[in-house]
């Protein structure tokens, strides 16, 4: 239901049609009710998820705190205190001695895949303009993003080194590897699902066919594109810590390595809880850029 205009009320009362402004005040004001109780209960929801969820979590923790006692064996798996006070001790200090504190080494990640997601993305959303937009470019490019799709990036590791050496670079250029065909697929898709009619009203006022596609396609496949950068997000870090594994001397996967080869595996899982909560944080940017996106989620 929405509220008359001024010019609908005074056309009513010289009609005759209503001499009371009550009624129309009244729907007014159940409108507003039943707006704010539709916000009181989208809130209520809210609520409940994220409490859903931290309880889930606060089980997990529960359970291996639980595992960890009953096991007593902090080299196989060392409590969530033992894990707490390691993460807190190492973050300010080295690991190893000639290393970095667990601060930088999570930076030194950060940046790596923030550099490469960003790459990849942009050349992912322009190819895949390109070819929603040009059906040569589609039978051209279409065979080898798919040949290129189902391989790891992880496969490339030994080329890269070979041909880039063991600086930032070949990690970057992994990460560009595994986020171009995602990205790529994903902003195809998304265009070929926006509607004809956007299209078509555009060019009829005059738009060319690459302002149609700048501004018209693929804001309107924004929230489709944005899905996809979810995905290769979460594929960036699989890729940038196996790399670090292999052929690093600083960053998360790095530390995770040399804990392990003496033993300390307390801060290994702090390698690996400060992984999740940049990945969980970066996710959490993609989809506040979502909400932006897309208003109909934020209903």
């Amino acid at each position: 239901m929405t509220l008359p205009t001024v010019d609908q009320v005074f056309s009513a009362e010289r009609t005759g049609q209503s001499r009371d402004p009550e009624p129309v005040l009244a729907a007014g004001r159940d409108e507003h009710a039943g707006l704010a109780a539709y916000r009181r209960g989208r809130r209520r929801e809210r609520t409940r998820r994220l409490g859903t969820g931290a309880l889930g979590l606060a089980i997990l923790a529960a359970t291996w705190q639980l595992v960890a006692v009953l096991l007593h064996d902090p080299v196989f798996l060392p409590s969530v205190s033992q894990t707490a006070a390691s993460f807190a001790h190492y973050f300010g200090r080295p690991y190893p001695a000639q290393g970095q504190p667990l601060w930088a080494d999570a930076l030194t990640s950060l940046r790596r895949v923030l550099i490469g997601f960003t790459a990849g993305t942009a050349i992912g959303v322009a190819l895949g303009a390109a070819m929603s937009a040009s059906r040569v470019v589609r039978h051209l490019t279409d065979p080898v993003i798919e040949v290129l799709r189902p391989l790891p990036p992880l496969a490339f590791i030994p080329l890269f080194i070979i041909w880039l050496g063991i600086g930032e670079l070949p990690k970057e250029v992994l990460i560009m590897i595994g986020v171009i065909p995602v990205m790529t697929v994903t902003t195809v898709a998304s265009l070929d699902a926006v509607p004809e009619d956007l299209r078509l009203c555009a060019r009829t006022l005059g738009a060319s066919r690459w302002h149609t596609m700048a501004r018209v396609q693929i804001r309107a496949a924004l929230p489709g594109i944005l899905t996809g950068m979810r995905i290769s997000m979460a594929g960036a870090w699989t890729s940038i810590v196996a790399a670090e594994l292999i052929a690093a001397s600083s960053g998360l996967g790095y530390l995770i390595m040399q804990a392990g080869d003496y033993l300390n595996t307390a801060l290994v899982f702090s390698g690996i809880i400060a992984i999740a909560v940049l990945g969980l944080t970066l996710d959490a940017c993609l989809r506040g850029l979502l909400l932006l996106a897309d208003p109909s989620r934020r209903r």
